[in-house]
């Protein structure tokens, strides 16, 4: 299953990515995906469900992409009512393989990436 590192390794290879604070990583100034501690709130909300450790939190193209992760996988993928409305699913990342983090991670840097930069990086990857 992936770790922290995964996440850094995975990160650092896509374009004009940085870490802009420990566990935190974007491409051009935008977030992507980064360690998301989950509040009081949170914790109230999932109960019993909420995860021990902070889970990752990335951006998804649009709310049917994050509605499908959550209702196809709901013990590893997961939101709160404070994401609502935004593209935005969190994971228990102790319960994602590296394969699967390397393409979601991938995808939440094509969402949050500028047009010709994510076209760019397309091409390359064709």
């Amino acid at each position: 299953m992936a770790t922290w590192e995964d996440v850094g390794r995975i990160a650092a290879v896509l374009p004009d990515t940085a870490e802009h604070r420990p566990r935190e990583w974007a491409v051009h100034g935008r977030n992507f995906a980064w360690e998301r501690p989950l509040r009081r709130r949170d914790l109230d909300e999932l109960g019993v469900s909420a995860p021990d450790t902070a889970p990752l939190g990335f951006y998804v193209a649009d709310e049917g992409e994050k509605l499908a992760l959550v209702g196809d996988e709901p013990s590893t993928f997961f939101t709160t009512a404070h994401f609502a409305g935004y593209p935005i699913v969190l994971a228990r990342l102790d319960r994602v393989a590296v394969p699967e983090l390397e393409e979601l991670l991938e995808d939440a840097w094509l969402a949050r990436a500028p047009r010709r930069l994510a076209q760019a990086f397309l091409d390359a990857t064709e």
